[in-house]
């Protein structure tokens, strides 16, 4: 048979099925896309896969974070999370974040506290404050693995903790230079380095803090005192940096302390003018306890929102492999 009398519906050439119809989209059996959850996945499994009603919005928009948060990286990313002032739940927004980045990557997330008075990271992350970054520091030169800095840090779910220092006489000796040091060693092992950062801009560890950071997270709260000190720390950034790193940051707004006489809209109007996104994490009871933390006991509001500061991250996310870290993350990691 010629390739004029081939059969249009076998695509036969002299005889022989043509290659292009032997591909993965013609052999391979559609998966149908279930709900997971609700009365929707309720149906579907009651059902036994019968009646499909599909998946619904929250769970589009579930899959949809997640697919941000998975996004390719190709070399460290250096993540800060600061405030001008203390109270306002920055290691709490570290933390979380860090789980959910470290939860849904297949890569090696690590959270540092860079805390310069007996950070509590560490406490609400594992409980284990027994190898800090001074120790880590003290050692720096020998730590030529993984394994060697993994002896530095404990382990929350897939997320790697380094605690700060517990000693406040011993912890103003971590400068900048020391935390440089620190940063340069992790982003050697790690994809992904977030930085709980001490209160307060002028210390000299929270300034490498902020040199180093690739994304940089703001964290503040919904009230006249709390809204009144981010745009301190906004002029104060924008006062000794580039505009488009402010207009990058994000605001998270924590909602523990918000009051029904503030005008919450107003106040998020006016920082989604100044900043990349802004997002707000409403009050948690198990969170708000200041004990370990649990991600399957937080509402799923909270977790929701920490997913959305964690998928806004991601976006930022390089998958070109160059720079510190790409070795790693190309070959050494797979």
């Amino acid at each position: 048979m010629s390739s004029q009398d081939a059969d249009p519906g076998h695509g036969l050439v002299d005889g022989i099925p043509e290659s292009g119809d032997l591909t993965a989209d013609t052999i391979v059996r559609r998966r149908v896309d279930r709900p997971n959850g609700g009365w929707r996945g309720a149906v579907f499994s009651a059902s036994h896969g019968l009646v499909n009603p599909g998946v619904g919005p929250e769970e589009h928009a579930y899959r949809e974070q997640v697919r941000r948060i998975r996004r390719p990286l190709g070399s460290a990313h250096q993540i800060a999370i600061t405030s001008i002032n203390g109270g306002v739940g920055k290691t709490t927004v570290a933390a979380c974040v860090g789980l959910v980045l470290a939860e849904h990557r297949g890569d090696r997330v690590v959270a540092l506290d860079a805390s310069q008075n007996a950070g509590t990271l560490a406490d609400r992350l594992t409980g284990d404050t027994s190898k800090t970054v001074r120790n880590m520091l003290g050692e720096i030169d020998s730590l030529g693995s993984l394994a060697d800095v993994s002896r530095f840090t404990s382990l929350a779910g897939r997320l790697q903790v380094l605690a700060s220092e517990q000693d406040p006489a011993m912890s103003e000796g971590l400068d900048r230079a020391g935390y440089e040091r620190v940063c340069d060693v992790l982003r050697r092992f790690y994809n992904v380095v977030i930085t709980d950062s001490g209160s307060g801009l002028v210390h000299s560890a929270v300034g490498g803090t902020l040199a180093l950071a690739h994304s940089l997270v703001i964290v503040g709260s919904p009230t006249a005192d709390g809204a009144g000190r981010v745009n301190k720390t906004l002029d104060w950034l924008l006062a000794r940096g580039p505009a488009e790193r402010v207009a990058d940051a994000l605001l998270v707004l924590t909602c523990d302390r918000a009051s029904k006489h503030i005008d919450t809209e107003r106040v998020r109007s006016h920082f989604e003018a100044r900043c990349r996104a802004v997002v707000e994490v409403p009050f948690d009871p198990h969170l708000a306890t200041g004990a370990q933390i649990d991600m399957d006991r937080v509402r799923p509001a909270t977790h929701d929102a920490f997913r959305t500061i964690a998928a806004h991250l991601a976006d930022r996310f390089d998958a070109t492999p160059v720079g510190v870290g790409a070795e790693m993350v190309t070959a050494d990691h797979i």
